[in-house]
């Protein structure tokens, strides 16, 4: 296979992995709590299958609540929060309710009290098990009588568990308990019947809402853009991904079967092996701290150098003879040589010598940086006065020396 085969293969397989490990991992925007297609103890699909039982006319409503304005004839929503929701309906709610509709909302959230969150309610269906401490309250009332409008249907001196609200021709039924008939009460029946009895008072039709816990219709999910995959993952965290993985795929592809330009060979560099050494050597000196050392080597070499300008040789020279020939053939002060000729000696030398020019430094405390690069210019500054001759010079007269 060609390596550009290969690599669309290669791409190919990524974004296929992409796809499912997104259809597989990507979370889930249903709600199921209260949800009548689920099975958890927090579900409702033993209360519907129950329902069922009875011979109930009861469907699931899984479209918008402007739908719900479609409908003929009066109907009963029961919507099961996942979420504690405050007591409070929106316009186009309270409109569908004021029509003669009834809406039942279990899970609102309401103050908790000094309530116990486990009690047993009466009610003419036997004792309702209740299992929150959240009441519904109205100080300036009696114990039980909510006013404002407000009838309760089963509470306690606390308040209010499940009440009724007026609303023109329909009414409204909260309740602060999301699991009134929820599966983990499928052993107290008196729940069951209770919330059924709540949704059938009317003989309207009962419908259970599944919009809010994430369930559509086809035609829903056709008409808000979510009928297909492309829809889905653009919605997701994942497309820009997708998108930016596509692009690579398509600029490798076109890369491998057009050129950019003609290949250029890289050239390989070469090592110097005497500045390898060099910086190596330098590193083990600087962490060793011998800045002696240093500076002496350095000082032989720059003393080489000069007295090789001046015709005098390679035999290193005592210091005073050195400076005497330097003034000597150039005709130079001696203070910059012999200041640089002291630092250049060994501790041990220059404790011995006379500080006649510059002190030099204590011999425990080593060179700086600063100062050997100040020194190293002194002696190229030697160097390149009047630009010193490089033969043995015969003529004591230096005409070019100043």
């Amino acid at each position: 296979m060609k390596r550009s085969n290969r690599l669309v293969w290669l791409g190919a397989i990524a974004l296929a992995v992409i796809i499912l490990l997104s259809l597989i991992a990507a979370p889930s925007s249903k709600n199921l709590s209260g949800s009548t297609y689920n099975r958890a103890p927090d579900g409702y699909s033993a209360w519907y299958a129950f329902m069922q039982q009875q011979g109930t006319s009861i469907q699931r409503w899984q479209k918008p609540l402007s739908e719900l304005h479609h409908q003929k004839g009066p109907a009963t929503l029961l919507r099961v929060n996942g979420n504690l929701n405050p007591p409070v309906l929106d316009g186009e709610e309270q409109e569908w309710v004021e029509k003669g509709n009834t809406l039942v909302i279990l899970g609102v959230s309401q103050p908790v009290t000094a309530a116990e969150f486990s009690t047993k309610q009466q009610s003419p269906f036997g004792d309702i098990q209740i299992d929150t401490s959240r009441r519904r309250q109205n100080t300036k009332q009696s114990q039980f009588n909510l006013g404002d409008g407000l009838r309760p249907t089963i509470g306690d001196r606390f308040g209010a568990v499940v009440w009724e609200e007026k609303y023109k021709q329909g009414r409204v039924i909260f309740a602060t308990t999301p699991y009134l008939a929820a599966n983990a009460y499928q052993d107290y029946l008196s729940n069951f019947r209770y919330l059924a009895d709540l949704v059938t008072k009317k003989s309207n039709t009962v419908l259970i809402d599944e919009y809010i816990h994430g369930y559509k219709d086809a035609d829903v999910r056709e008409k808000e853009g979510q009928g297909n995959l492309f829809s889905y993952l653009a919605k997701t965290p994942l497309f820009p991904a997708l998108v930016q993985v596509s692009i690579l795929l398509l600029v490798l592809i076109w890369a491998q079967n057009r050129r950019f330009g003609k290949p250029v060979t890289l050239n390989t560099a070469v090592v110097d092996n005497s500045k390898a050494y060099i910086q190596a050597l330098a590193g083990v000196l600087q962490k060793a701290e011998s800045s002696d050392f240093v500076v002496e080597m350095l000082g032989k070499e720059e003393q080489q150098q000069l007295q090789k300008a001046l015709g005098l040789g390679l035999v290193l020279l005592e210091h005073q003879t050195l400076i005497n020939l330097w003034v000597e053939k150039t005709g130079a002060s001696a203070t910059e040589l012999d200041a640089v000729l002291k630092l250049r000696s060994p501790p041990a030398l220059r404790s011995a010598q006379s500080p006649t020019l510059h002190p030099s430094p204590s011999p425990k405390q080593p060179m700086s940086q600063p100062d050997l690069l100040s020194w190293l210019g002194k002696w190229q500054t030697l160097r390149e006065i009047q630009n010193m001759p490089t033969t043995p010079v015969k003529d004591t007269k230096f005409k070019n020396f100043k």
